[in-house]
């Protein structure tokens, strides 16, 4: 994603670097030494590096107004059955947004009843093809019209820039909901060919009721991501969001009932994951089941879809993706891509180029170039206008990046810069980068998903093949090279669902994504992610006297 230019205010407030036609910022401070450990506090009135935005600055106030806090079940905005809400955060200042209807296990019971209605007895699955793909067009021409607060609420309730939202992530959303729309008049089956008299259909029916939960770092993408296709090949389903994030998905369902959406195809459900989650992923009237999230929880999913009905899953999981710039690379563009690799939204993206492998040629320089590159990240209120970074989603999360962060420098990595928190309230790091990183370091094995950087060192083409596939992860990786050659190999060679050559996070709706081993099972967007709502049932017909078989 391209870096927007950053306004007089930021220049001065954030001391970043200003792009090609921002005003100049005004000179820095001088910058204290500090510890290399990095475990420290600034002392009042000394000027960061970073942005100071976080600490010193009003939150800016959304234009949106939080319209939608209740489940969505059979096309009605309901209480939960026991009448508990729950508040979701603002990530900038850790301030209650708003109380949102919790539902648990006998909320998901209502939604599934209501699923299962729409698709044995409504009109969604009899629906012809055209139809369905009219809706879905209608409900990205909303999406369009809405862009502007459904990305206020992203950012709002998420902490992620609110420009990335507003200008890359909705319209993503509306792209992909065309893109299926596209799909839902083309799935068809086959006529194949018998050893005998025999007429043999192959037809791809809908599954029936897909049950969907998604994670909090890409609420609308994911959304888009699973309801795209289930409704695309007929089903109806249930969805559960993240509890961190409920607010984009209930506005945008609404969007979707007003697109034609007959009540009870899609159910939205906010609430934990030990009781809403698990009582949809063991349901015995779910036929599928979707999950984007860490693969622990990918685990406790597939165990519980196992020992209720055996419904079919798909899983999108975690990872560790290695980002190899090898010797012959523009040190400058490798710094910046991996920069972007590793920091865009905030750290936490499952995909993120987390381990930085760099040829020992260029390592050095590479290491000097991307601290001063982090120096100049501007991280602030998310609705400010040119700011990178936001704040991490919530104080869990702000506590486990930063106990990684403890572990990287007890372990032995040298900090090179950041380490620490940023302000004194709200979910902000520092852009935080470690060198020195050695392969059996607990940052350089476990998914982090915050803003720190792992940078280690490598000699030569097959040792580093061997050390970037020795991760119980696959779901993506990065190669930064000039030799066609050397791509070829290391495209074949990286065992990962995704390899991208010379860009990163490239993500567009007929490409499909997933990974290998402990990454996940299964595809989503693209015709792959079709199959993962579609039945394959055979139906075979004896044929007298044929004048051909």
């Amino acid at each position: 994603m391209a870096r927007r230019a950053a306004s007089s205010l930021v220049s001065r407030c954030l001391l970043a670097r200003a792009p090609a036609g921002a005003p100049p910022a005004a000179p820095s401070a001088p910058r204290r030494t500090v510890p290399a450990d990095g475990m420290h506090r600034l002392l009042p009135g000394v000027l960061q590096r970073f942005s100071t935005a976080a600490a010193v600055e009003e939150p800016i106030t959304p234009s949106v107004h939080v319209n939608y806090t209740k489940l969505l079940i059979n096309g009605n905005f309901v209480d939960s059955a026991s009448g508990k809400t729950f508040p979701t955060l603002d990530p900038r200042t850790g301030e209650v947004i708003a109380h949102v209807a919790e539902g648990d296990a006998e909320d998901i019971n209502r939604a599934v009843a209501a699923a299962r209605k729409a698709f044995d007895e409504g009109p969604w699955p009899k629906m012809t093809a055209y139809e369905r793909s009219r809706i879905l067009l209608r409900f990205a021409d909303l999406i369009e019209k809405h862009n502007d607060e459904l990305a206020a609420l992203e950012t709002w309730d998420n902490g992620k820039p609110y420009e990335q939202a507003a200008q890359i992530e909705v319209p993503m959303v509306a792209r992909l909901m065309r893109y299926y729309a596209g799909w839902a008049d083309k799935i068809h089956g086959l006529i194949v060919p018998a050893d005998g008299p025999h007429h043999v259909q192959i037809l791809h029916e809908p599954i029936g009721v897909a049950g969907q939960i998604i994670p909090w770092n890409f609420p609308l993408l994911m959304y888009a991501w699973k309801v795209g296709p289930a409704l695309a090949c007929g089903n109806t389903l249930v969805l559960k969001t993240a509890e961190q994030t409920p607010l984009s998905a209930l506005y945008i369902s609404k969007l979707l009932h007003e697109a034609g959406l007959p009540e009870g195809v899609v159910n939205v459900v906010s609430g934990f994951g030990p009781t809403a989650g698990a009582a949809l992923a063991s349901h015995m009237d779910v036929d599928k089941i979707a999950f984007t999230g860490s693969t622990d929880t990918g685990k406790i999913i597939l165990e519980l879809a196992a020992k209720s009905n055996l419904k079919t899953v798909t899983l999108e999981l975690g990872g560790k993706s290695p980002f190899i710039i090898m010797d012959d690379a523009d040190v400058d563009h490798a710094v910046e891509l991996a920069h972007f690799a590793l920091f865009f939204n905030q750290g936490q993206c499952c995909c993120a180029g987390s381990r930085t492998f760099v040829h020992e040629r260029v390592y050095d320089e590479f290491v000097e170039k991307a601290k001063a590159r982090a120096l100049k990240r501007v991280v602030g209120d998310p609705f400010r206008k040119g700011v990178e970074q936001g704040p991490q989603i919530d104080d869990e999360q702000f506590n486990k990046i930063l106990r990684y962060i403890r572990y990287g420098v007890d372990g032995g990595a040298t900090l090179v810069t950041g380490g620490d928190r940023l302000g004194d309230k709200g979910f902000y790091i520092q852009p935080t980068i470690f060198s020195d990183v050695q392969d059996g370091m607990k940052i350089a094995q476990e998914e982090i998903f915050g803003p720190v950087q792992s940078i280690l060192k490598f000699k030569d083409l097959n040792e580093v093949i061997k050390r970037a596939n020795a991760s119980q992860y696959g779901l993506a990786a990065g190669v930064f090279t000039n030799s066609l050659d050397t791509a070829n190999t290391l495209t074949r060679a990286l065992r990962a669902g995704t390899v991208w050559v010379n860009c990163f996070d490239v993500f567009d709706a007929a490409i499909p994504f997933g990974g290998y081993k402990m990454s996940g099972i299964g595809r989503e967007k693209g015709v792959d992610s079709l199959k993962n709502y579609l039945q394959v049932k055979a139906v075979v017909t004896p044929i007298k006297n044929a004048a051909w078989l």
